[in-house]
């Protein structure tokens, strides 16, 4: 081994272009720019989706679509959800102050309580609406759907 030999272990080091440090070095005059043009310059940059004056895509395409301003969206609750938490809780009444307890919905929410599932036991529900199915489901086990 010879100090003419020595080098560096690899990964050790980055090679790195030195432009604009004359002709020379090999990137000197454009400095691996090109010739010219917007793109050789200092500061340039370019808007995301730009096609060079082309209309962009996302102007190309149609808009499609419609949204409700005046949609309620409802958080549904099913039964067999509900049966659950009055087992667990050992519970007859269920409100909507419950539900937000136990994590079932948001106090801003409009909770609606839906038929999926089936009650063993008679539970009075208050809530701001119900499926048929689920008035049904409630009425036969000998519980009340209280609208809010």
């Amino acid at each position: 081994m010879e100090l003419n030999n020595i080098r560096p272990a690899s990964g050790a080091t980055h090679s790195t272009k030195r432009i604009g440090r004359g002709q020379g070095s090999g990137y000197g005059g454009t400095s691996t720019k090109g010739h010219k043009g917007q793109k050789s310059r200092a500061g340039y940059s370019q808007k995301i989706g730009f096609e060079g004056g082309q209309m962009p895509l996302q102007r190309r395409l149609p808009k499609f679509g419609f949204n409700n301003i005046n949609r309620k969206e409802y958080r549904g609750i099913n039964l067999d959800t509900i049966q659950t938490l009055a087992d667990a809780k050992n519970l007859t009444e269920i409100t909507k102050e419950v539900l937000v307890e136990n994590g079932l919905a948001k106090r801003t929410e409009i909770v609606k309580i839906m038929g999926r599932g089936e009650l063993k036991t008679g539970v009075s529900i208050s809530a701001d609406k119900f499926t048929k199915s689920a008035e049904e489901a409630i009425a036969k086990a000998g519980g009340k759907a209280i609208t809010l």
